[in-house]
């Protein structure tokens, strides 16, 4: 047998440390790259996110990556069932009454404490102290400037307008399956002496008053801009930050904010529970909260700041719900509603949507 040289003995274990220096120089590497996987809303917020927040966040932490995981909140939602117990997205953003499902089902952990969360609008806080509002929205009623205009209509300024005989076949009321329609149903309750525990009142409205006005329950942007457009609806339940994008579209359409009150709508945040890298989703959490991606937020999706230190352009300020408006704003009891909801869906495809 042929024995190597000494020489080849020496060259062939420097060669081997250095491999196996250059192994775990990777593996050190590859640890000290953190991806943090974001359950988001997907479309224009999707590309907010990449834009304007996430190369920030990945310049101020360095080795971080962030991965926006897209979806609607029952999507995210869904996937935040499917995954519990396992790794998977760190950080989710949901609208507040899946948020509360979602802190109640135990999938958001406790938000460490900073000093962020001491300038939120009290509004904007969850009673656990496992979530917040990222941003808030207000429901309302869109309606359609140049019909109105045609007809010499004055401007909607109350949640009684739906049930006006004079627009059959020209509302649109999202579904109850969308928190638009939703909060609607709440509001009808409401005012007609019930409330968020005691919804008959607003089932019998929307059946007896509203329902005949209907012409669509189809809540998607894409079929309201067209409605619109066509001239072909008044009014519709909707969001103030929906209203703004049509707006800007070209869409005839504005926004009023009923006198009885719109409705709140947070857009929630958490951080998931036993998340693998909680202290770099707490961090991007509390960016999202902070001054200058609050107003990055407001620009871009037409919600109202959480963070009251929050400084807006005049133009911007005018577009979304200012503090005053912010403080008037109708609130949902989640707790409620969540163990209801499922039973008046039920109830609305029986005597609404027939």
């Amino acid at each position: 047998m042929k024995v190597p040289h000494p020489t080849h003995r020496k060259s062939r274990a420097v060669g081997m440390a250095l491999a196996a220096a250059s192994f775990v120089f990777g593996a050190a590497n590859a640890q000290a790259d953190t991806t943090l996987y974001v359950g988001a809303y997907g479309g224009s917020f999707e590309q907010m996110l990449k834009k304007d927040v996430i190369p920030v966040f990945e310049r101020d932490n360095p080795g971080a990556k962030v991965v926006i995981v897209p979806g609607d909140s029952t999507t995210t939602l869904a996937k935040l069932q499917a995954q519990k117990g396992k790794a998977g997205m760190d950080v989710a953003f949901l609208d507040d009454g899946p948020m509360y499902q979602a802190v109640q089902m135990g999938f958001c952990g406790k938000l460490a404490d900073a000093p962020v969360y001491k300038d939120l609008y009290d509004i904007a806080r969850f009673k656990s102290g496992n979530a917040v509002a990222a941003g808030l929205i207000a429901t309302g009623i869109a309606y359609n400037t140049r019909l109105f205009k045609a007809k010499g209509w004055p401007a909607p300024t109350s949640w009684k307008d739906l049930s006006d005989a004079k627009y059959k076949g020209k509302l649109v009321m999202p579904s109850i399956k969308n928190t638009y329609g939703l909060h609607a149903l709440l509001v009808e309750a409401r005012i007609n002496g019930g409330s968020d525990a005691n919804v008959d009142p607003g089932f019998q409205a929307m059946e007896k008053q509203i329902a005949p006005n209907v012409l669509s329950f189809d809540p998607s942007p894409g079929k309201i801009a067209e409605l619109f457009q066509a001239d072909e609806v008044a009014l519709a339940v909707w969001g103030n930050g929906r209203v703004q994008a049509l707006q800007q579209q070209g869409i005839p359409i504005d926004f009023v904010y009923p006198k009885e009150g719109a409705v709140a709508l947070g857009m929630g945040v958490c951080v998931v529970d036993h998340s693998a890298n909680d202290a770099l989703a707490q961090k991007f959490v509390q960016m999202i909260l902070a001054p200058k991606t609050q107003a990055v937020l407001a620009e871009s999706q037409g919600v109202a700041p959480a963070n009251r230190k929050t400084q807006l352009p005049a133009a911007v300020a005018a577009r979304v719900p200012d503090a005053n408006v912010i403080d008037k704003l109708l609130r949902v009891d989640w707790d409620v509603v969540n163990a209801k909801r499922a039973d008046w869906t039920q109830r609305w495809n029986r005597q609404i949507e027939r």
